[in-house]
């Protein structure tokens, strides 16, 4: 088994997608998302299911494999250009994103980073073109934001693994074809936090996916819990054929995911914007339009400099992590900053839309709930403002011992 070498120079698709053909990708997606998935959001809510002519046409498109190395069939979009399309796919229900969310980041990401030329063979073409859905199993009933609470464990057997624990919150859990899996197989020694990742196939024997969450919001994307129970792997199933990689993949992989997600909130608080620029246009209070009246116009101010303060900041904080300048501090703080920014430009579309704005079925409503979950996901707001605080000073601590 071949091991893999997980580093900075592992970042996906660097230099392999031109200006020119990532100019083509980012239009014809957001062609497809105003075009073809906007008109289609209140079915999508209703039905708590994005529609399957809607998902094929997203596999069509390369976006279930959009970050993935084009060696492997994907696009080989850099973080760079990530952020770009995360723009324009958080314009829209943010459950068509998450139907390949987990491919493309938190899951793909780890086989990409970490996984041994064996496994990135046997499963990233699958990831890539869609046929393959892939779940980033970590976040348990105690180990959320911090992985190294987790209780899952994974026990040497014979020339395998045997995996035991409970999973919770699993994205795409229901449509799951594999498991990307955390489970502790030593204790915790000082900096080792005795974490391994391992790849179960969904329909081993022993796994249990629950019926799919009903939640605030984000309906059409899905979540369950996952139970193990004596699932035995091979000894293949360790990626990268190490125990020293889980939690450093699953860092790694967090950190990527969190400048993604918070591309993604500038593009649902863009879009909140515009619909509240839109309704204020022609919506009338004593025949005036309401975009006449000064603290109408103050709130859209307020909502235009934080969308524009998100957009600078998220593709900085993009291009930081490309070239490996800031790979912990930089995404927190877009994460942090962006989801928060998203929760209050969203609040402000509801109140410019009056009464309006808290009717079901009306697109600032849906937003107002959707992007709720933002601040909790791939680590919550608190725990980003520990990533930053204790960064700072560690890093200012380093300065002074010289």
């Amino acid at each position: 088994m071949t091991e893999a070498r997980p580093g900075v120079g592992n970042e996906p698709g660097i230099q392999q997608v031109s200006d020119d053909d990532f100019a083509d990708i980012l239009q014809a997606t957001r062609d497809f998302v105003r075009n073809r998935v906007v008109p289609r959001e209140n079915e999508i809510m209703a039905k708590d299911e994005v529609p399957a002519d809607l998902r094929a046409a997203a596999a069509d498109l390369g976006l279930f494999g959009y970050a993935i190395p084009q060696e492997w069939g994907g696009l080989g979009l850099n973080l760079v250009q990530d952020v770009e399309l995360a723009m324009e796919l958080g314009y829209t229900s943010l459950a068509l994103r998450s139907m390949f969310g987990s491919n493309n980041g938190i899951a793909g990401q780890v086989l990409v980073g970490y996984g041994t030329d064996e496994q990135r063979e046997r499963w990233l073409r699958g990831i890539a073109s869609g046929e393959v859905v892939a779940a980033f199993a970590l976040t348990e009933p105690g180990a959320g934001s911090n992985p190294a609470g987790l209780r899952t464990t994974a026990k040497p057997d014979g020339d395998g693994w045997v995996i035991d624990g409970n999973k919770r919150f699993i994205t795409n859990a229901p449509t799951a074809g594999l498991f990307i899996t955390f489970a502790r197989t030593r204790e915790a020694n000082g900096k080792d936090p005795g974490i391994a990742v391992f790849l179960v196939p969904a329909d081993s024997p022993g796994v249990t996916v629950g019926p799919h969450d009903r939640k605030m919001g984000q309906e059409g994307a899905w979540t369950a819990d996952v139970t193990f129970d004596g699932v035995r792997v091979t000894r293949a199933a360790l990626v990268g054929g190490s125990e020293q990689h889980g939690y450093q993949a699953a860092m790694s992989s967090l950190a990527r995911g969190r400048v993604h997600i918070a591309a993604l909130a500038v593009g649902s608080a863009r879009r909140a914007l515009d619909e509240s620029v839109a309704y204020a246009a022609v919506a009338t209070q004593g025949g005036v339009p309401i975009g006449e009246f000064q603290l109408v116009q103050a709130h859209l101010a307020d909502m235009q400099t934080d969308v524009m303060a998100g957009e600078a900041l998220v593709r900085e904080c993009g291009r930081k992590y490309h070239t490996g300048e800031d790979r912990r501090i930089a995404p927190s703080v877009a994460k942090l900053f962006c989801t928060e920014m998203a929760g209050r430009v969203a609040d402000k579309a509801v109140q410019v839309h009056g009464g309006t704005g808290y009717m079901r079925e009306v697109p600032v409503e849906r937003i107002y709930r959707e992007v709720r979950l933002l601040r909790l996901y791939e680590g919550t707001s608190e725990i980003q403002r520990l990533i930053i605080g204790g960064g700072l000073v560690r890093a200012e601590q380093r300065r002074l011992r010289g």
